[in-house]
């Protein structure tokens, strides 16, 4: 595994600041709207930025956003080429982040196994003479229930409860 780069990551943090103001103020693209940027990767030799993105109140991906970022990523470069100070500028590439729902995810699919399991019904126990009794769920209708005489008689003469 490759030792990750501290000066590609403090750029990609600054890019990610810069970039944020720039999309919140300078930039008049109304297909970009209302997108965060919520990471920068930067690579090793500091020539290529992925730029992570989410859209605010949208679920997924939408392809007027991607659109609009990219179009606008030449004007977001020269733009960070004279706020940074570097000898080159990354050239930036867009990507939907897609790590808030992975987390999401693996979250529930932690719940799912740490859920402690049902607890498993309890043997019956024999009565006195050595008998089961089952005490499951027992549901009588109407036609089994036998009636009292006085239940019958009221019943007869239309009187209710």
């Amino acid at each position: 595994m490759a030792k990750e780069n501290p000066r590609a990551r403090r750029l990609g943090e600054q890019i990610q600041r810069e970039l944020t103001e720039l999309l919140r103020r300078n930039v008049k693209d109304e297909r970009i709207g209302n997108v965060t940027i919520t990471a920068v990767s930067v690579t090793g030799d500091l020539r290529t930025a992925k730029v992570y993105y989410l859209i605010f109140g949208k679920d997924g991906a939408d392809a007027k956003v991607q659109s609009g970022l990219e179009s606008a990523a030449g004007f977001l470069r020269n733009a960070l080429s004279k706020a940074l100070m570097i000898r080159y500028t990354p050239t930036l590439s867009f990507e939907l982040d897609t790590s808030i729902e992975h987390g999401v995810r693996l979250t529930q699919l932690i719940d799912s196994v740490n859920k402690p399991p049902a607890p498993a019904p309890a043997a019956p126990e024999p009565d006195d003479d050595g008998h089961y009794v089952d005490e499951g769920d027992y549901v009588a209708t109407a036609d089994m229930v036998q009636k009292s005489p006085d239940a019958a008689k009221d019943d007869a003469n239309g009187k209710d409860d």
